[in-house]
């Protein structure tokens, strides 16, 4: 697994929009303070072509000058480190028009984002062998004051940080808004996480024992994305699960369209593809539209299959669309243990 260098400082951090730019508001106020709030603080900024664009269809541009953009900002010497601009709805179309064996052999830069972004970023991982990072996107970096899930995820990209721990409270219902773009996460849920070993619901995990201790090599990303790629031509899971098969792999997966029906196909679908063979644990963020249907919730929706494999299942933690999220190395070597309701992931880069 290749590692990119850490952020220094003075160092230059580049910015890209291979889904959503930051066109419209409140994402171009966010962004914009968040690029002043970087210079203050020290750092070079470098805009791509695409950031502030907003000519193509659920991307900031069209799929080749994403593609495009993503290449030179990859191969080009400016940038040090790269912060998508946002989510979106087709990155997956940009695919076509990235090299990804060139990638392999570019110097590795960290690149962070999540949602449609993990279209990059599971690729970067699977099939580039190259480390990236799950975590916010450039315009949340503009609020505040910095909530401190954002303060971690800038530590992680500068190497002063690389062990997460969860955050008391969570975001139901955002602020942000056209006459708020500044406005930090509105955290008022406190957090309440679900830990299953053998389909039951662990009811005090500060007394399970070490069996909610696991370490494995970080996989996944959105889920509404990660089933779009399986079996495509970008689908290098299979070939990376075998080569990091003696580590195991930990599934760090959340849902952001996905209903819990779709959430379940979802999982089968993966099962059937054989991409849990080497699972070591799964850790699930809190599911965007997880309200239950039919009788059927979003535990059960990912127990159903989770359970097979006789393997910790954590739930609700803070990965994903509903804020804050742990920013994680996808690809590191990682260590979560869990008591009561505390949860820490400790990343290895090996």
């Amino acid at each position: 697994m290749r590692y990119p260098r850490d952020l220094t400082k003075g160092g230059t951090i580049g910015f890209l929009a291979p889904s959503f730019g930051c066109n419209m508001e409140p994402y171009r106020s966010a962004f914009n303070h968040a690029l002043d709030r970087w210079q203050r603080m020290g750092y070079k900024t470098l805009t791509g072509p695409n950031c502030y664009a907003g000519q193509g269809v659920g991307i900031s541009n069209t799929p080749e000058k994403c593609g495009a953009e993503v290449m030179d900002m990859f191969c080009g010497q400016e940038a040090d480190v790269l912060i998508s601009c946002g989510g979106g709805e087709l990155m997956c179309e940009i695919l076509e028009h990235v090299d990804f064996a060139r990638l392999a052999q570019a110097e590795p830069k960290w690149f962070m984002g999540y949602s449609d972004n993990t279209n990059l970023v599971y690729p970067l991982v699977t099939l580039c062998d190259t480390a990236a990072i799950y975590g916010p996107c450039a315009s949340a970096f503009g609020m505040e004051p910095w909530h401190a899930s954002i303060d971690d995820a800038f530590k992680l990209l500068t190497g002063e940080k690389r062990v997460m721990e969860n955050y008391p409270l969570w975001e139901k219902e955002s602020l942000k808004n056209e006459e708020n773009p500044l406005e930090p996460y509105h955290v008022t849920e406190p957090l309440a996480l679900k830990v299953y070993t053998e389909g039951q619901l662990v009811e005090d995990p500060g007394e399970a024992g070490t069996e909610l201790g696991v370490t494995g090599r970080l996989l996944g990303g959105c889920m509404d994305c990660l089933v779009n790629l399986l079996g495509t031509r970008y689908d290098g899971t299979a070939a990376f699960c075998e080569k990091y098969g003696k580590d195991g792999i930990l599934w760090m997966l959340e849902a952001c369209d996905l209903n819990v029906m779709a959430i379940r196909r979802a999982m089968w679908q993966m099962e059937q593809a054989g991409w849990f063979r080497h699972v070591k644990g799964f850790l699930f963020g809190r599911a965007l539209n997880g309200q239950p249907m039919m009788d059927l919730d979003a535990y059960q929706a990912v127990l159903a299959v989770a359970d097979k494999y006789h393997v910790p299942v954590l739930m609700d933690l803070d990965i994903g669309h509903l804020s804050p999220m742990m920013p994680l190395v996808v690809g590191s070597m990682a260590t979560v243990t869990l008591q009561g309701n505390h949860v820490k992931v400790e990343m290895e880069y090996r």
